[in-house]
């Protein structure tokens, strides 16, 4: 089992490339990085105005609790859990907290 640095590192890895991409897509909305790394949690979000429209959104949200990394949102196409996968997490460790607790069970991945 790896540890939960190991995790975290994973996880900061993840955002940060995600994160330089949408910067690249959209100069005028600011993509923040949020990284709580006592409490685990980790967000990648977009703020700014596009006109009269205000813009505040959470692209990607991950967590880690009881030594699992829970997938809590992501508004992507990317498949976050897959790229965790194949950076060593086994899918025993990834819990898709993004689908119900009883769908949960019929996934490849953890429950909880």
């Amino acid at each position: 089992m790896a540890t939960l640095d190991t995790y975290s590192q994973y996880i900061q890895t993840l955002l940060t490339k995600y994160g330089e991409q949408a910067k690249a897509a959209d100069a005028t909305v600011e993509t923040q990085l949020v990284f709580d790394t006592m409490h685990h949690h980790y967000q990648l979000l977009e703020i700014g105005w596009a006109e009269h429209e205000r813009i505040y959104n959470c692209i990607l949200h991950l967590d880690i609790k009881n030594n699992k990394i829970w997938i809590q949102r992501n508004t992507t196409d990317v498949r976050i859990a897959e790229e965790l996968v194949e950076m060593g997490v086994p899918k025993s460790d990834i819990v898709l907290g993004l689908q119900a607790p009883y769908k949960r069970p019929y996934t490849d991945y953890g429950v909880a």
